[in-house]
């Protein structure tokens, strides 16, 4: 028996990454899983998007576990598209408990350069795209009057850092949806956290255009170079296994969190620790 048989959880850039290891750990727990992933490069990244076999390979991995997974081909900046991804999940699935909004991006450029559509679609994805989601589930769990939302900030949502400025918005945004959704929803059932992790292993950081961000000048630097220079976090390590974030996902989602809401969690690998305490 899992501790969440028989929920229904719709997780958002769901085909690889941080997505699948929410879309296992919570089908680990008994739920079926609902993915939406556009599954095509975007205008200014630089590393390439998920795929559609690596969409078909988390609903593999979840219903290997012996649980249901749907999976919608959809961008997160189609409001229209994420409602009705979120109705259709309630008419196959006859309910609708846990969102875990995770699509994101990560590009780079300094504020006094950066293109307005290098800005505008990092806030459209990373931003917009969580408010669309939560937009398109509300409705259904305040009906039933329950549910459990949580949409991945990063650790520089907490703080700026050079070369990010667009990114690190995004996230603050993301804290500030957040505590607001929490709060508008209080009285309804629905709890509404954060993520906000330090650098995670997903090719959203391990790709050539971060290495060569975070390794400057260095034109084919060790696989030592390329994890000292990540490893910004006191406990030195340069990134972390997405299955931690799952972990902590989890500790948003399960019985017995009834009264936490408005909240942000690591993991941070110790980096919380040289914020202020306010």
């Amino acid at each position: 028996m899992g501790t969440l048989d028989g929920q229904v959880a719709l997780i958002t850039g769901g085909a690889r990454g941080q997505g699948r290891a929410h879309a296992v750990a919570l089908a680990e727990e008994g739920a079926d899983v609902v993915l939406v992933d556009s599954v095509k490069d975007n205008a200014t990244t630089r590393y390439p998007m998920a795929s559609h076999a690596d969409l078909e390979e988390t609903v593999r991995m979840v219903e290997a576990l012996d649980r249901r997974c749907t999976a919608h081909v959809l961008d997160v900046r189609d409001l229209d598209g994420m409602i009705r991804a979120a109705d259709r999940t309630v008419a196959e699935y006859g309910r609708l408990d846990i969102l875990v909004a995770q699509a994101g991006i990560l590009t780079y450029g300094t504020i006094g350069e950066m293109s307005s559509e290098t800005w505008n679609e990092t806030i459209a994805i990373n931003l917009t795209g969580i408010f669309h989601a939560m937009r398109a589930v509300i409705p259904h769990m305040r009906a039933r009057g329950y549910g459990r939302i949580v949409a991945t900030s990063s650790a520089v949502g907490h703080m700026g850092m050079q070369n990010v400025g667009h990114y690190s918005a995004s996230k603050w945004g993301v804290l500030g949806l957040v505590k607001s959704a929490a709060l508008e929803l209080a009285r309804d059932g629905i709890t509404v956290n954060a993520l906000a992790p330090t650098m995670v292993d997903t090719p959203m950081i391990r790709n050539a255009e971060s290495v060569r961000v975070f390794v400057p000048g260095v034109e084919d630097p060790s696989e030592e170079q390329i994890r000292e220079a990540f490893a910004l976090n006191p406990m030195g390590v340069p990134w972390l296994d997405p299955v931690e974030c799952a972990r902590a996902m989890l500790f948003f989602v399960r019985p017995g969190t009834s009264y936490i809401t408005g909240e942000s969690v690591g993991p941070l690998a110790g980096a919380a620790a040289q914020n202020g305490a306010a």
